[in-house]
């Protein structure tokens, strides 16, 4: 006889044990709180399903199933998957989210069979995890010249949108993620023979970096800087509200166009354009638009890959890292094109006359 039990608690057990530390990263190090809260938001959605669909999930002992039981089992899970996909396909989602969904939850199958002693069987390793390249979109120079040099502009802004821009310059120029920028205090300044730093040991990664600030960046360090070590240098501020903010600003700075950009569903490209105003440029603007016009600015100027990488802290032969080289590389071919369409344009008269 089929032995099963309900799938939802034991999902439950694995974000406790996962944020109390009963359950380790393979490196002996405590689950990140930004995990655990992906891990919550999959429960989450995980239990919206359920509830719309009006199913209980359930994991059945592998260890007594028959012959035709497995292949039951086999068909349950299978019809799971196309089920709760479609689901989220259904509610908009692309390929990167419904594949990261799926992870989760190929991980906590693991943890059932690895952690808690559970035969849960092999049917999860079935679900297919899809992945798609998502187009990068970054600030250009000309765009963060204007942020950080305007004065007219600056005078438009309130005091939270200052901060705000203040710190997107700031991570623009470092590269640095949002959670280790809202960190920063005076410690994480150094002044070496006249030149300034900006230390950093990244939240996520625990790679350490030193990067040497322009005259704007040390700027924006005085205007904040306080006598205390202790004070966060921009204060204390939400991810959520940083982005809203952040908003604000791009469309008072007039970044309005339509963004046309391509996302994938079950590997199908589809080109996402509209007037909507959840498509221009200011309302796609976001914390993660700070590193990645850092790294990909320091790119096209010339820096070498492996001294990026270190201020990254992208391993060498990051798949991520290589997207920023790619978009750098055709923003440069882009450039060198439009030289060379120079060349190949030739008028005789205009030589002669120069004679």
């Amino acid at each position: 006889m089929k032995v099963t039990q309900p799938f939802l608690p034991l999902y439950k057990k694995f974000v406790n044990d996962s944020k109390n530390g009963k359950r380790l990263n393979k490196d002996g190090k405590r689950i990140s709180t930004g995990t655990i809260k992906n891990y919550k938001q999959a429960y989450s959605l995980l239990c919206k399903y359920c509830l719309e669909k009006e199913i209980e999930l359930r994991v059945a002992n592998a260890n007594k199933l028959t012959k035709k039981e497995f292949l039951s089992e086999q068909k349950y899970w299978k019809k799971f998957y196309t089920s709760f996909t479609t689901y989220l396909y259904k509610n908009g989602c692309h390929d990167n989210y419904v594949g990261s969904q799926i992870k989760i939850l190929k991980t906590v199958f693991n943890f059932l069979k690895n952690n808690e002693g559970l035969n849960v069987g092999q049917f999860y390793k079935n679900f297919y995890v899809r992945k798609e390249e998502v187009d990068i979109l970054v600030l250009s120079q000309e765009r963060l010249k204007f942020l950080i040099h305007d004065q007219e502009f600056e005078k438009t802004l309130t005091n939270k949108e200052r901060i705000v821009k203040d710190m997107f310059i700031m991570g623009c120029t470092t590269g640095f993620r949002y959670s280790d920028l809202v960190s920063v205090t005076i410690k994480n300044f150094k002044k070496s023979e006249g030149k300034y730093y900006i230390t950093n040991k990244s939240k996520k990664t625990k790679t350490e970096t030193a990067v040497l600030l322009p005259s704007y960046a040390v700027d924006i360090y005085y205007t904040y800087k306080t006598k205390s070590t202790k004070n966060l240098l921009f204060g204390s501020m939400s991810l959520n509200k940083f982005n809203e903010t952040l908003k604000d600003i791009g469309l008072k700075a007039g970044f309005t166009e339509v963004v046309e950009y391509k996302r994938e569903q079950r590997g199908i490209e589809k080109k996402l354009v509209s007037a909507r105003k959840q498509n221009l440029f200011c309302n796609k603007m976001s914390s993660h638009m700070m590193r990645r016009t850092a790294i990909t600015t320091l790119l096209i100027l010339g820096m070498p890959e492996l001294l990026v990488r270190q201020i990254s802290g992208h391993k060498y032969g990051s798949s991520s890292f290589m997207r920023y080289v790619k978009f750098a590389q055709a923003y440069l071919d882009k450039e060198i094109e439009s030289v060379y369409s120079k060349l190949e344009n030739y008028a005789p008269e205009s030589v002669g006359s120069n004679r």
